[in-house]
């Protein structure tokens, strides 16, 4: 039995579904399709936000100063050539977890640990996602289950997404924590790193093997990075009593 752990909280892509650069290169061609100044490095700074916020964020500042219905114009464009590009990728390329991903999932269920995910993606490429993964099953319409996920949020399900606090917060009623400090948060972004800061979890932690190496995360407040999942599952083993 692991003390005070009641829910780990997992990233989806980079941490918990392979990503191999495909969300970067599906920004990258809408953002070639649509006129925005900006490069790859730039887009990566801002992996695991909320893919809405990110094109908020890029048009206005290229078009400060302009009326607001023109930058508003150009965001809903940008943000829809984008979906459009990244719901064909996902419903036609084969979905794979990352490794170590099915075993640790396994060993948080064997602990009677809930197990949440939450994602920068909206909600309907996050559902293609999991049901290409099969990871949808038992879920119900507030997208919480008793299957092999607990509970599953979007950022366009709340407020505001990463480095808000808000998707763990959500998938704390979901699954009926009450204590954030029993809570321990992972992903493979900055953004993960500071949700789970933000939020008060227990541990917020990372993994390296995703859109980040290790020396791009160390430079920021965390209580751990791992190589992959397989090394965190291992660092969970430690806290068995």
């Amino acid at each position: 039995m692991i003390k005070d752990v009641e829910m780990i909280v997992f990233d989806m892509a980079g941490t918990t579904v392979t990503d191999k650069n495909e969300v970067e290169h599906c920004f990258l061609e809408a953002v070639k399709q649509t006129g925005i100044e900006t490069n790859l490095d730039e887009i990566n700074a801002m992996m695991g936000w909320s893919k809405l916020t990110v094109f908020e964020t890029l048009w206005r500042r290229q078009l400060a100063g302009a009326p607001a219905m023109e930058i508003a114009a150009k965001i809903e464009n940008s943000y829809t050539i984008f979906t459009e590009i990244l719901e064909a990728h996902y419903l036609s390329s084969e979905v794979l977890p990352t490794k170590g991903c099915v075993e640790i999932f396994e060993f948080v269920k064997k602990e009677n640990i809930r197990l949440a995910l939450t994602t920068g993606f909206y909600r309907k490429v996050t559902d293609i996602i999991l049901h290409k993964l099969g990871w949808d099953e038992g879920l119900d319409g507030d997208y919480k289950g008793k299957g092999l996920i607990n509970a599953s949020i979007s950022s366009d399900q709340v407020k505001a997404g990463r480095p808000a606090p808000f998707m763990v917060f959500r998938t704390m009623e979901l699954c009926g924590i009450s204590d954030v400090r029993k809570i321990i948060k992972i992903g493979d972004t900055p953004s993960d790193l500071a949700e789970g800061k933000n939020a008060g979890c227990k541990l917020s932690l990372g993994v390296t093997n995703g859109t980040h190496t290790e020396s791009q995360l160390k430079q920021y407040e965390n209580d751990g990075l791992y190589n992959d999942l397989v090394d965190f599952r291992l660092f969970l083993e430690t806290l068995k009593q």
